[in-house]
């Protein structure tokens, strides 16, 4: 088994769109454990939950935007362990450095490649074979 199939993957994007085009990425990647939520507060309630090891979140989102999610993730002794990469149209370096304050683990632009995620996850977990 791969370490990409032991990896349980949430998803947090409030566009239908995104989060199928990152679930499609993903399991191209051989990731066969993900869950999607539409914003930051169904995020925190799937983690509360049941973590996950790994979280792929947008950063402009209603109710509770990308950071806010973060910092909550960060915040609760059951979560503060996953991964957390931030996905943002923006690149904003004062967004980017925030992240990074609040302890994501990376950044993705939109529009990513798979080849991108794929970076982004292996600098975070290692090589996914």
């Amino acid at each position: 088994m791969s370490l990409a199939e032991k990896i349980k993957v949430l998803i947090v994007d409030d566009q239908v769109t995104s989060r199928l085009l990152l679930s499609d990425a993903l399991t191209q990647l051989g990731f066969k454990q993900i869950t999607a939520a539409g914003d930051g507060v169904q995020g925190m309630k799937i983690m509360s939950e049941q973590p996950h090891h790994l979280v792929i979140s947008d950063f402009n989102m209603p109710n509770m935007d990308g950071l806010g999610f973060l910092q909550a993730v960060r915040t609760n002794p059951s979560t503060k362990k996953a991964a957390f990469i931030i996905l943002t149209a923006q690149g904003d370096r004062a967004l980017v450095q925030k992240a990074a304050q609040l302890g994501a683990n990376n950044v993705l632009a939109k529009p990513f490649t798979i080849e991108k995620m794929k970076a982004a996850i292996e600098a975070v977990f290692g090589a996914l074979k």
